[in-house]
């Protein structure tokens, strides 16, 4: 019997054909058509042309929307036929049989793996990349040293913090993507939906309920959401990813403002609640903005499910580019679409003019890093320094173990890709200290490392046309021993256009592309932008500014050196930062000062 995995394309191709042909005349007899599949050898083949709508659909709000563009006449994406075929969170028979088979997936099937938190990412690697979810970054002590555990057992033996607040377990095997996934769940991390067309981690402010400042703890809100999203299955399989941020109004920013959905703490008299942000995709050059509309914090969840409701409803299912929550709203103005919202709703939205709010408190660029004082007297949490966000199993384990012995046995993940430990009695800050320099980590950094954010890269993602990471830490020992900062800097390195390190809001901003050589070969290089900045990276709303050509990744050392140089030479005074620095510059004045120093010669070299 014939395999479908050994089978060529233009085999498949033809029995796709076969399929549809027998269908369209079985429809022309006025016959039922066949199944919207043909399974050989006990797997499936989708007849792709299969499109013709069923009772079903009417219920089923993703084939409804897909049906709107089908009768359009208009194509739907590769994802989304894949989607209409399989639902990615019915696929768990086929990786047991594959897991059992050593195989990976193939075609459509790497996508309709996403959903179950698994990433086949050959070729970067020849193995999976698993992503967990731990809502507002939070995690116990147990759980990571079970990771840990997973790491070895299963994995490369380390994790990556990621720059959504969780972690991602590497290198993983053909047979063991199962394993992985059941033992997760034996430590209640459930990962359902992590990658896909999907809700990712529910991101909060990573100091909740310890921080001096904060107007409201958002991590029950973060958690209700994480499971309002994991118990409907119709808010899965969304046009294309999506995120959720809260904002509590903390010493720390969660970056609200980049998330399609941002919650901003804000004040109204005694009453404390939630403004409403939409669109915020900075890969795509925006920000989230403000609707005008003001929630209490039992509206969020809600609120959330009917946005995304509408976005099911009416995101684009043909274009991949232009799916995101952003452009649907984009096209139809923010007053129709919450219109829309308004219809999924059983309290009428309340809008409130920003005048009238008072804002939330100063973020602190440095409160991520280093021992803070908590709200609860006698206590303190540490920021611990991971380089670009790695760390080894045993590093886990030995942190694990500090939480346990001096902490709240609580981890907290932040976008910064570090973790907080908190719950530190006073009197136990030196044991903490030293035990954390025994692991190899430190409790603090300069304002370089403190502000470093870097992608996987080449090294573990198929997009990256660089090693991101390595590049990172390249810059960082050079530039430790030539710049002494004495304001933030945030440096970000993202590997492609998708920006997952965020690079158009750094400081400084570093975007991966091939750079062809004068002799034809092809070198690793970056495109470079300035003064990019949010509420939480110290500055204003600002998309980078690309001034300078593109710079080889050997050079990036020397060309950051003499920016920061510059930066030095020409600020107004020793408390101006990058950011006001570059706010108060043109596109043109940035290049001739920059062209003023020895960096146009290193960047055209």
């Amino acid at each position: 019997m014939t395999c479908l995995d050994d089978m060529t394309l233009q085999q498949r191709n033809y029995l796709e054909g076969f399929v549809s042909g027998l269908d369209a005349n079985r429809q022309a007899q006025g016959l039922p058509t066949l199944t919207q599949s043909l399974t050989i050898g006990g797997q499936t083949i989708a007849n792709k042309n299969a499109n013709t709508p069923t009772p079903q659909d009417e219920t089923d709000l993703h084939r409804k929307a897909q049906n709107r563009f089908l009768t359009q006449g208009k194509k739907l994406s590769n994802e989304e036929k894949a989607k209409r075929q399989t639902n990615g969170l019915d696929i768990w028979e086929q990786m047991r049989a594959a897991a059992r088979e050593g195989q990976f997936p193939k075609g459509t099937d790497v996508f309709l793996y996403k959903f179950q938190g698994m990433f086949f990412v050959a070729p970067a690697q020849n193995s999976f990349m698993c992503r967990m979810r731990f809502p507002g970054g939070l995690l116990n002590a147990h759980q990571m040293k079970g990771i840990a555990d997973l790491a070895d057992q299963y994995g490369g033996g380390y994790t990556h913090v990621t720059t959504r607040a969780n972690l991602q377990l590497r290198e993983i095997k053909p047979a063991d993507p199962v394993h992985v996934l059941t033992s997760l769940a034996d430590l209640g991390v459930i990962i359902r939906g992590s990658g896909g067309d999907n809700v990712r981690n529910i991101t909060a402010s990573p100091t909740a309920g310890i921080d001096t400042q904060e107007w409201i703890d958002t991590r029950s809100l973060a958690r209700e959401i994480h499971h309002e999203i994991l118990n409907r299955r119709e808010l899965h399989g969304l046009p294309r990813k999506f995120n959720i941020a809260f904002d509590g109004g903390g010493t720390i920013s969660s970056l609200a403002e980049t998330n399609d959905i941002g919650f901003a703490a804000v004040r109204l008299g005694k009453d404390v609640g939630f403004r409403l942000e939409l669109g915020g995709i900075t890969g795509h050059k925006d920000f989230a903005r403000d609707t005008g509309i003001m929630l209490s914090p039992e509206q969020c969840t809600p609120v959330a499910t009917a946005i995304l409701q509408v976005f099911i409803e009416h995101g684009d299912r043909t274009d991949r580019r232009k799916a995101r929550l952003k452009y649907l709203l984009d096209d139809w103005g923010f007053e129709k679409f919450l219109q829309e919202v308004q219809t999924h709703l059983p309290f009428t939205l309340a809008k409130v003019d920003r005048s009238q709010c008072e804002p939330r408190g100063p973020i602190n660029r440095l409160a991520h890093v280093g021992f803070h004082p908590q709200s609860q007297e006698g206590k303190h949490y540490v920021g611990v320094v991971l380089p670009v966000g790695k760390l080894t199993s045993t590093q886990m384990r030995d942190l694990a173990a500090i939480a346990n012995q001096y902490g709240s046995g609580s981890i907290r993940l932040t976008v910064w890709q570090n973790l907080l430990i908190s719950g530190i009695a006073t009197e136990n800050v030196p044991a903490v200290k030293a035990a954390l320099e025994q692991t190899g980590l430190h409790w603090s950094a300069n304002q370089l490392r403190a502000g470093l954010v870097a992608c996987t890269g080449k090294a573990g993602c198929k997009f990256g046309a660089a090693d991101t990471k390595a590049h990172a830490m390249q810059i960082i020992e050079k530039l430790e021993t030539r710049i002494e900062l004495d304001q933030p800097l945030n440096i970000h390195l993202t590997g492609c256009h998708h920006s997952c390190a965020q690079h158009y809001i750094g400081d400084i901003g570093l975007q991966a592309l091939p750079l062809e050589q004068p002799d034809g070969h092809m070198a690793e290089g970056y495109r470079l932008f300035v003064g990019g900045g949010t509420g939480g990276t110290g500055g204003q709303q600002k998309i980078g500014r690309e001034i300078l050509p593109p710079v080889q990744a050997t050079q990036l050392p020397q060309v950051l050196e003499q920016m920061l140089q510059t930066y030095h030479e020409h600020r107004h005074d020793a408390n101006e930062t990058f950011y006001e620095l570059t706010a108060r510059q043109t596109d043109e004045e940035l290049q001739t000062l920059f062209s003023s120093s020895k960096l146009t010669e290193l960047v055209l070299s």
